[in-house]
């Protein structure tokens, strides 16, 4: 199993650095930003400037989506950094949630995530593609073959499908390992369904995780299943309460929902958490001693996930990072 971490936007350039080197050092993997710059600093200087301070470490969105800068402006950007971090650079795709909404905007259709994936992938490894609107076909020549892999972020089924059929990984953000299994069944299973050699598919559980006493950790990452259930309540209002085309477990937790604040999106003072009981935040992340954590992932791994993506920013940062780097990875290797 990979390991990640990854930022909201509140860490600071100085301790950003910090942190990365002490990651990478610890045996983790990857990097990962929030993209939504209305909430928080753009992420993209902030991963050059890491990438200086590190060798291996991989970097990219968590997540960001076709209709956040135009398809130029990404893809050479995106390119970019590839680049400049030989080859060191995923992106973590979806269809737009608190970026759009902040702006009043829907998010961004499934065939628009599919193409955006197909094309960004085509013209950063230097191919000549056409896309939407443009009437001529457009080649980075300055492009240097790098295939950058592409995460699609999904709970629903249609984006599961997409994710299965378009990308080289799929984003669940929960840690619940039956929910992961499930939803990962999906997207596999579409892939294969179109042909594809799933063999080498990847599969991120996005969730907080926090070492120590367990109240302790309910208290550090209530606000995780507030915003997981933001999505979920979409689902819920496409395919309704009792559908079977995604778990019960994932959709009942959220009937006393009233609803969400996007200006404290990630938050723990968000003021929409009242229907969120310590069960469920046990559930969705990884939470106690580190034998407890031990335990979560190797049923995380049994379920099919390939990497286990930390959110952060609960407090306590170094020191959970410590704990990953001398206790937790090498028992998973």
């Amino acid at each position: 199993m990979e390991f990640g971490i990854c930022f909201k936007g509140f860490v600071s350039p100085e301790r950003a650095r910090h942190l990365v080197r002490q990651a990478e050092t610890g045996g983790f993997s990857h990097c990962w930003f929030y993209d939504s710059p209305i909430l928080w600093p753009d992420p993209y200087p902030m991963m050059a400037m890491c990438m200086e301070h590190t060798t291996n470490m991989r970097f990219g969105p968590c997540v960001t989506n076709p209709n956040a800068r135009d398809w130029s402006m990404a893809a050479s950007l995106f390119g970019s950094l590839a680049r400049q971090g030989g080859g060191r650079f995923d992106v973590g795709l979806g269809r737009g949630d608190s970026f759009l909404r902040m702006m009043g905007k829907k998010p961004a259709k499934l065939a628009r995530v599919a193409e955006f994936t197909e094309k960004l992938k085509a013209v950063i490894r230097g191919e000549e593609i056409e896309y939407e609107e443009i009437t001529e076909s457009v080649q980075f020549s300055w492009a240097q073959g790098h295939d950058v892999p592409v995460w699609i972020a999904a709970y629903g089924p249609k984006a599961l499908k997409t994710a299965g059929e378009y990308g080289d990984g799929v984003i669940l953000q929960i840690a619940d390992p039956s929910i992961c299994k499930w939803l990962a069944d999906q997207a596999i299973n579409a892939g294969e369904a179109a042909g594809r050699d799933m063999s080498n598919f990847r599969v991120m559980s996005a969730a907080p995780a926090f070492t120590g006493p367990m109240d302790e950790c309910i208290e550090k990452t209530r606000w995780f299943p507030a915003m997981v259930g933001n999505h979920v309540a979409d689902i819920v209002e496409k395919y309704g309460q009792d559908t079977d085309r995604v778990p019960r477990s994932l959709t009942e937790y959220i009937e006393k929902r009233r609803g969400y604040d996007y200006k404290k999106h990630g938050q723990s003072d968000n003021p929409y958490l009242d229907f969120i009981t310590p069960d469920i935040v046990e559930s969705f992340g990884v939470l106690g001693q580190v034998d407890d954590h031990i335990d979560k992932l190797k049923q995380l791994e049994a379920a099919g996930i390939t990497q286990f993506n930390i959110y952060l920013d609960n407090g306590d940062e170094e020191r959970l990072i410590a704990d990953y780097a001398e206790k937790i990875i090498p028992k998973m290797s």
